[in-house]
């Protein structure tokens, strides 16, 4: 069997982007070979529009038709290999998309299994019960603050009015011990004093009046 089909290869096999560069190189000595065919027609072209028809030209003739099939012989091959080489350019593209995606797969799958690790060690439950507890610390923070700031002498609920009417008495009482203690006498009243009725013959002595009032 190894004389029919030879021994396996034992050396590294060819990769992809070799066999493009390979291909490549191919294509290059192509077209060197193309190059001078084309300057040997032009050559044969030039002479045969100088020669009359005869044996010679003839003869020039025929080599020029034997290179222009050897041209486009080569002409085959090159475009065969352009062809696989923009095939096998392909197929790199795609490798190299399918390597970069899976290796976005990977890194995704490490990061949800970090995730998830992370995550499962917190309590939702018990992450609520302090967000609850917190709250009712905050209101009987509030409940304290509401009871030190609280007076103690004025009621709340004590009448605007009422203590209008108190302030006013004790005004009047401030100016009654003010006249008392100065020995002076009280100021008589103005019905008293400013008028005498109509029906009253002689106007009263001032001593009856402020024994009167007094």
């Amino acid at each position: 069997m190894n004389r029919l089909f030879g021994s396996k290869s034992a050396g590294p096999k060819p990769t992809l982007n070799s066999a493009i560069s390979n291909t490549d190189t191919h294509v290059e000595s192509l077209d060197v070979k193309l190059a001078k065919l084309n300057a040997e027609l032009s050559t044969y072209q030039s002479r045969m529009s100088k020669m009359r028809d005869g044996p010679g030209k003839t003869a020039l003739r025929s080599k020029a038709l034997k290179i222009l099939q050897r041209r486009k012989l080569l002409e085959s091959q090159r475009d065969n290999l352009q062809q696989q080489s923009w095939n096998m350019e392909q197929a790199s593209m795609m490798t190299d998309n399918l390597k970069n995606v899976m290796t976005t797969v990977d890194v995704m799958k490490d990061t949800n299994k970090t995730l998830r690790k992370q995550y499962g060690k917190v309590d939702i439950d018990k992450i609520e019960r302090m967000q609850d507890e917190m709250q009712d610390l905050m209101e009987v923070g509030n409940e304290i603050q509401e009871s030190l700031g609280r007076s103690y002498d004025v009621p709340e609920d004590v009448d605007e009015a009422e203590l209008d009417a108190e302030l006013e008495a004790l005004g009047e009482e401030a100016e009654f011990e003010n006249f008392a203690g100065a020995g002076g006498e009280r100021e008589m009243p103005g019905f008293m004093v400013d008028e005498v009725p109509q029906f009253v013959d002689e106007p009263p002595e001032a001593g009856k009046v402020k024994e009167a009032a007094g």
